[in-house]
């Protein structure tokens, strides 16, 4: 079994302290085998946000937790423009990981991350030919009863980022991702950048896009809100089975909001639980 901690959207330089202390506290309760921060780990890609970020990982790597993150479009100077476009992700490396596209194995589950953040664009993901190809060798690496995890920081999707029917951007080259994550067997699609937390299943929005179960992180620790309340998400993976349950902020602390329970049966994911569980995957 694998248990993992899904944080997003951290946005240090706009975030509040008490909240940070809160996703400590509820991961310290939790206890996953490895925490995944899918993105945005800064505001402005300023030094002082990168700093604050990494003393937040120093304090997780402290209390004994693996780490597995990757870059968002905020981890890209947007106004230092000579930054930006020579060495977008210096800071990142320097404070946060030298490695864009880590890769981590669980018992029972491999987890790789991508890095989708792109200096030519302010907001949007792109994907890549080496990426791709990235994609399909680590996992032709793993067993196949090994849990395959993809974590982006852009959905690879066009997913709702507010209560009306707007949509966010799918991620670039989406036709290309989404090919090589169906022939990679990727089982679970990790990621952020809408502020939303929400599972889907990937042939429900997009025809012949795999398998593959489409689990959203909201932001955990930024004050900048889309509509919902601060999150993030707590899993717990076995083979052909995954448990998702997402911690919400309350105003004291974090806790359980609802859980949902999916059995792969073949090509498929299947619902098995209600809206309402009592406790928290781990807990």
């Amino acid at each position: 079994m694998a248990r993992i901690a899904h944080l997003s959207d951290l946005h240090f330089g706009a975030h509040d302290d008490r909240l940070v202390a809160a996703v400590e506290e509820r991961l310290e309760e939790a206890k996953p085998d490895l925490v995944v921060i899918s993105g945005d780990f800064t505001q402005r890609a300023r030094t002082e946000q990168f700093k604050e970020a990494c003393r937040f990982l120093e304090r997780l790597n402290d209390a004994g937790h693996e780490v597995l993150g990757v870059p968002g479009n905020h981890d890209v100077p947007l106004y230092d423009v000579l930054r930006r476009f020579m060495s977008p992700l210096s800071r990142y490396r320097r404070y946060i990981d030298d490695t864009l596209c880590p890769y981590h194995e669980l018992p029972g589950a491999a987890v790789l991350g991508i890095n989708t953040a792109r200096s030519l664009t302010f907001k949007d993901g792109r994907i890549n030919d080496e990426q791709v190809a990235f994609i399909r060798e680590s996992f032709a690496r793993t067993g196949r009863e090994t849990v395959r995890i993809l974590v982006t920081h852009h959905p690879m999707f066009a997913l709702p980022v507010g209560e009306g029917p707007e949509l966010g951007e799918a991620v670039g080259r989406q036709e290309l991702a989404l090919r090589a994550i169906a022939e990679a067997g990727v089982d679970l699609l990790l990621a952020g950048h809408n502020h939303r937390a929400s599972t889907h299943q990937a042939r429900d929005l997009v025809t012949d896009a795999g398998p593959a179960l489409v689990i959203q992180a909201g932001t955990a620790t930024s004050t900048r809100l889309r509509e919902e309340e601060q999150s993030f998400n707590l899993l717990e993976i076995v083979k052909g089975e995954a448990k998702v349950s997402v911690q919400a902020w309350n105003g004291d602390n974090y806790r359980s909001r609802n859980a949902e329970s999916y059995i792969r049966h073949g090509a498929h994911w299947q619902s098995v639980s209600g809206d309402q569980l009592a406790e928290a995957p781990g807990t």
